[in-house]
Protein backbone atom coordinates (compact mmCIF):
# COMPACT_ATOMS: atom_id res chain seq x y z
CA UNK A 1 0.00 0.00 0.00
CA UNK A 2 0.79 3.78 -1.04
CA UNK A 3 1.05 5.62 2.22
CA UNK A 4 0.70 8.68 0.69
CA UNK A 5 -2.43 7.64 -0.86
CA UNK A 6 -3.84 6.40 2.56
CA UNK A 7 -2.79 9.65 4.13
CA UNK A 8 -4.99 11.63 1.28
CA UNK A 9 -7.62 8.65 1.95
CA UNK A 10 -7.48 9.99 5.45
CA UNK A 11 -7.28 13.12 4.41
CA UNK A 12 -10.76 13.02 2.38
CA UNK A 13 -12.15 10.97 5.12
CA UNK A 14 -12.01 13.61 7.68
CA UNK A 15 -13.43 16.41 5.07
CA UNK A 16 -10.08 18.02 4.27
CA UNK A 17 -10.88 17.39 0.26
CA UNK A 18 -9.95 20.95 -0.25
CA UNK A 19 -6.31 19.92 1.39
CA UNK A 20 -6.06 16.50 0.55
CA UNK A 21 -4.39 17.08 -2.79
CA UNK A 22 -1.97 19.36 -1.91
CA UNK A 23 -0.79 17.30 1.31
CA UNK A 24 -0.42 14.63 -1.34
CA UNK A 25 1.85 16.55 -3.16
CA UNK A 26 3.73 18.04 -0.48
CA UNK A 27 4.23 14.77 1.08
CA UNK A 28 5.33 13.30 -1.91
CA UNK A 29 7.91 15.87 -2.74
CA UNK A 30 9.30 15.71 0.67
CA UNK A 31 9.45 11.72 0.27
CA UNK A 32 11.34 11.76 -2.93
CA UNK A 33 13.66 14.33 -2.10
CA UNK A 34 14.20 11.82 1.27
CA UNK A 35 14.82 8.66 -1.63
CA UNK A 36 17.46 11.00 -3.57
CA UNK A 37 19.20 11.92 -0.99
CA UNK A 38 19.78 8.99 0.03
CA UNK A 39 20.91 7.90 -3.06
CA UNK A 40 23.22 10.81 -3.37
CA UNK A 41 24.82 9.62 -0.22
CA UNK A 42 25.44 6.15 -0.50
CA UNK A 43 27.23 7.15 -3.64
CA UNK A 44 29.41 10.30 -1.98
CA UNK A 45 29.93 8.10 1.11
CA UNK A 46 33.50 6.10 -0.35
CA UNK A 47 34.59 9.70 -0.62
CA UNK A 48 33.73 10.81 2.46
CA UNK A 49 31.74 14.23 1.08
CA UNK A 50 27.88 15.20 2.37
CA UNK A 51 26.10 17.02 -0.77
CA UNK A 52 27.00 20.26 0.84
CA UNK A 53 30.26 19.66 0.50
CA UNK A 54 30.09 18.02 -3.06
CA UNK A 55 27.97 21.32 -3.83
CA UNK A 56 30.38 23.73 -2.78
CA UNK A 57 33.47 22.02 -4.41
CA UNK A 58 31.54 21.83 -7.73
CA UNK A 59 30.53 25.75 -7.57
CA UNK A 60 34.55 26.45 -6.95
CA UNK A 61 35.66 24.07 -9.43
CA UNK A 62 33.07 25.94 -12.01
CA UNK A 63 34.14 29.30 -11.44
CA UNK A 64 37.18 30.80 -13.64
CA UNK A 65 39.77 31.22 -10.78
CA UNK A 66 38.55 28.69 -8.91
CA UNK A 67 37.16 31.11 -5.89
CA UNK A 68 34.38 32.66 -4.70
CA UNK A 69 33.69 34.99 -2.06
CA UNK A 70 32.02 33.14 1.01
CA UNK A 71 28.68 35.55 0.78
CA UNK A 72 28.23 34.91 -2.98
CA UNK A 73 28.94 30.95 -2.09
CA UNK A 74 26.17 31.49 0.24
CA UNK A 75 23.72 33.19 -2.19
CA UNK A 76 24.59 30.76 -5.43
CA UNK A 77 24.05 27.59 -2.98
CA UNK A 78 21.03 29.10 -1.92
CA UNK A 79 22.10 28.46 2.03
CA UNK A 80 22.72 30.65 5.02
CA UNK A 81 26.06 32.28 5.61
CA UNK A 82 26.39 29.77 8.69
CA UNK A 83 26.33 26.52 6.64
CA UNK A 84 28.56 28.11 4.07
CA UNK A 85 31.17 28.68 6.74
CA UNK A 86 30.63 25.24 8.25
CA UNK A 87 30.93 23.91 4.98
CA UNK A 88 34.30 25.60 4.14
CA UNK A 89 35.71 24.84 7.71
CA UNK A 90 35.06 21.15 6.87
CA UNK A 91 36.54 21.35 3.56
CA UNK A 92 39.34 23.29 4.77
CA UNK A 93 40.30 21.02 7.17
CA UNK A 94 40.67 18.12 4.45
CA UNK A 95 42.97 19.96 2.67
CA UNK A 96 40.23 20.34 -0.27
CA UNK A 97 39.99 24.23 -0.21
CA UNK A 98 41.43 27.15 1.55
CA UNK A 99 40.18 30.53 2.27
CA UNK A 100 41.98 33.82 1.46
CA UNK A 101 41.79 37.44 1.98
CA UNK A 102 39.64 39.11 -1.06
CA UNK A 103 42.28 41.40 -3.08
CA UNK A 104 40.11 44.40 -3.61
CA UNK A 105 37.74 44.53 -0.42
CA UNK A 106 38.87 44.08 3.09
CA UNK A 107 35.77 42.71 3.92
CA UNK A 108 35.80 39.60 2.36
CA UNK A 109 36.99 36.04 2.49
CA UNK A 110 37.55 34.18 -0.95
CA UNK A 111 36.86 30.41 -0.31
CA UNK A 112 39.58 28.47 -3.01
CA UNK A 113 39.42 25.24 -4.21
CA UNK A 114 43.07 23.21 -3.97
CA UNK A 115 43.98 21.14 -6.37
CA UNK A 116 42.98 17.72 -4.30
CA UNK A 117 39.73 19.80 -4.16
CA UNK A 118 39.88 19.82 -8.22
CA UNK A 119 40.77 16.28 -7.98
CA UNK A 120 37.75 15.17 -5.79
CA UNK A 121 35.01 16.92 -6.93
CA UNK A 122 36.06 15.51 -10.84
CA UNK A 123 35.66 11.61 -9.28
CA UNK A 124 32.73 12.77 -7.33
CA UNK A 125 31.11 14.15 -10.55
CA UNK A 126 31.65 11.30 -12.19
CA UNK A 127 30.22 8.78 -9.69
CA UNK A 128 27.06 11.04 -9.42
CA UNK A 129 26.49 11.49 -12.88
CA UNK A 130 26.59 7.54 -13.20
CA UNK A 131 25.05 6.40 -10.11
CA UNK A 132 21.78 9.53 -9.54
CA UNK A 133 21.83 12.06 -11.94
CA UNK A 134 21.90 9.66 -15.10
CA UNK A 135 19.10 7.52 -13.92
CA UNK A 136 17.00 9.59 -12.08
CA UNK A 137 14.44 6.95 -11.73
CA UNK A 138 12.31 8.63 -14.25
CA UNK A 139 11.70 9.25 -18.07
CA UNK A 140 13.77 11.78 -19.85
CA UNK A 141 10.05 13.08 -20.54
CA UNK A 142 9.06 12.60 -17.20
CA UNK A 143 12.46 14.54 -15.79
CA UNK A 144 11.70 17.51 -17.81
CA UNK A 145 8.14 17.91 -16.93
CA UNK A 146 8.93 17.64 -13.48
CA UNK A 147 11.83 20.10 -13.44
CA UNK A 148 9.63 22.37 -15.61
CA UNK A 149 6.89 22.25 -12.99
CA UNK A 150 9.14 22.55 -10.11
CA UNK A 151 10.97 25.57 -11.38
CA UNK A 152 7.40 27.22 -11.57
CA UNK A 153 6.95 26.46 -8.11
CA UNK A 154 10.35 27.87 -7.09
CA UNK A 155 9.94 31.02 -9.08
CA UNK A 156 6.25 31.85 -7.52
CA UNK A 157 7.55 30.50 -4.20
CA UNK A 158 10.29 33.75 -5.01
CA UNK A 159 13.05 31.16 -4.55
CA UNK A 160 14.72 33.04 -8.11
CA UNK A 161 13.10 35.43 -10.57
CA UNK A 162 13.13 35.36 -14.21
CA UNK A 163 15.79 37.63 -15.96
CA UNK A 164 14.75 40.84 -17.01
CA UNK A 165 13.67 41.00 -21.11
CA UNK A 166 16.97 42.26 -23.09
CA UNK A 167 16.38 45.95 -24.63
CA UNK A 168 15.76 46.41 -28.27
CA UNK A 169 18.52 47.87 -29.62
CA UNK A 170 18.74 51.56 -30.60
CA UNK A 171 18.43 51.88 -34.12
CA UNK A 172 19.42 54.88 -36.30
Amino acid sequence: MDPIAEAKRQWLAHGWDDAADGMAAVTSIMRAQQLMLARVQLSLKPFGLSFARFEMLALLSFTRGGSLPMASASARLQVHPTSVTNTVDRLERDGLVRREPHPTDGRATLVVITEAGRILVGETSVRLNADVFSKPGLSSGDVTGLVRILARLRRDSGDFSDPAPAPVPLSD
